[in-house]
């Protein structure tokens, strides 16, 4: 029989973040859980308890539990504890690992007997600052460097990633583990007509439309579906969920001087059930973005049957497969010819969508858990006795 593992995680994501770090906490913990490892006890540590509906959403276990500080803290000192006081009540629950999911370790963590993991998400960063206010570019490239020291091990979601974090840490190869994402197992689901009908209706969905998904930003190059959208048919929407940013604003301008603003529909604060129907009723699925350290929407268009047109530049054929269609970011007549390939093609769309299948097969959760828990087992070898 195993010795018992006891795992504190920092959980702060999986009560205030909705989507990005925040999908990515909960279904990792949620999959662990479905794993159903007797042997292996879940501590999700988080300043306070966040958002009611977020933190609803881990599954009920009796191997895992919220961990809150033993004091009501105010917003400077929870920070505070999350960054570094946390590490004194890891060791009084006989934390033996503790993983950062979301590319941070508390400072003397090192120091305290504990392993430690750490998830890296991206280096974007350091990769195009010119996405970032140079205050946050400092305090999250120190933030990484402080990280990797501490870690014992990193796990980067995408080989891509792991490149980018040898390059700008100078760090041992052998300290890294690729181990992808896995996506909400509710995208695999066929919502109810009921569902279907009622999302319809709540968003005024178009009967023909492409998805885009993710935060209405410049990276996330949205402007390179709306200008291919002038080439399309008449009668193709162009349907955008996510939270929008000043550049937002742009993409409208853009879309009213090319005349397509009355087929682009920009949409936020969708759930993830309304989601998966959106996902469910589109006809193709675009990625515009200019660099991603995963891209997990093209992993849940995949499961929700959609054929993808992604671009090249970062990870997004790595996270895709190859049965998926790649675009350089600028080229909006390569967007626009892709998605007619996938439209007007109905035989080339199946095969595309059959095989991206079953290439997405390994970001399946168990799959995905079971391999952070080997990592686990790798660390609790190295114990001192």
């Amino acid at each position: 029989m195993k010795d018992l593992m006891i795992i504190g995680f920092d959980a702060k994501r999986i009560v205030r973040n909705n989507t990005g770090l925040g999908n990515y906490c909960r279904t990792l913990i949620n999959d662990m859980i479905r794993c159903n490892d007797s042997n292996m006890k879940l501590l999700l540590y988080t300043p306070d308890k966040g958002r009611d509906v977020l933190r609803n959403q881990i599954i009920e276990s009796d191997n895992s539990k919220f961990i809150f500080p033993k004091k009501k803290l105010g917003k400077i000192y929870k920070s505070l504890w999350r960054t570094k006081n946390i590490v004194k009540q890891l060791q009084e629950d006989k934390v033996q690992i503790y993983h950062g999911l979301s590319g941070e370790l508390p400072l003397g963590l090192r120091n305290s007997g504990i392993k430690s993991v750490v998830t890296i998400h991206d280096l974007i960063f350091l990769r195009h600052p010119e996405y970032y206010h140079w205050f946050d570019r400092k305090m999250y490239t120190w933030k990484f460097h402080q990280t990797i020291k501490q870690a014992d091990r990193i796990i980067a979601v995408s080989e891509r990633t792991k490149r980018d974090i040898l390059e700008f840490g100078k760090i041992d190869p052998e300290k890294i583990s690729v181990i992808y994402q896995s996506c909400n197992p509710k995208f695999t689901n066929m919502p109810t007509e009921g569902e279907m009908e009622a999302t319809s209706k709540k968003y005024d969905l178009p009967k023909r439309y492409l998805l885009c998904v993710g935060t209405i930003e410049e990276r996330k190059n949205l402007m390179l579906a709306v200008r291919s959208l002038s080439l399309l048919p008449e009668d193709i929407h162009l349907v955008a969920v996510g939270k929008k940013t000043k550049y937002a604003d742009k993409v409208m301008e853009t879309a009213d001087k090319t005349g397509v603003s009355h087929r682009l529909h920009l949409l936020s604060g969708v759930s993830d059930d309304e989601l998966n129907v959106i996902y469910k009723k589109a006809e193709v699925f675009v990625y515009p973005s200019r660099y991603e350290g995963f891209g997990i929407p093209i992993i849940e268009a995949i499961f929700c049957g959609l054929p993808v047109v992604a671009s090249t530049g970062s990870c997004l054929e790595e996270a895709g497969g190859p049965d998926c269609l790649y675009v350089n970011p600028d080229d909006t007549e390569g967007m626009a010819a892709a998605i007619m390939q996938l439209l007007n093609n109905e035989e080339e769309r199946k095969r595309r969508i059959i095989s991206s299948l079953e290439y997405v097969q390994k970001y399946k959760g168990t799959n995905i858990a079971n391999a952070v828990i080997e990592v686990y087992e790798e660390l609790t070898l190295n114990f001192d006795l």
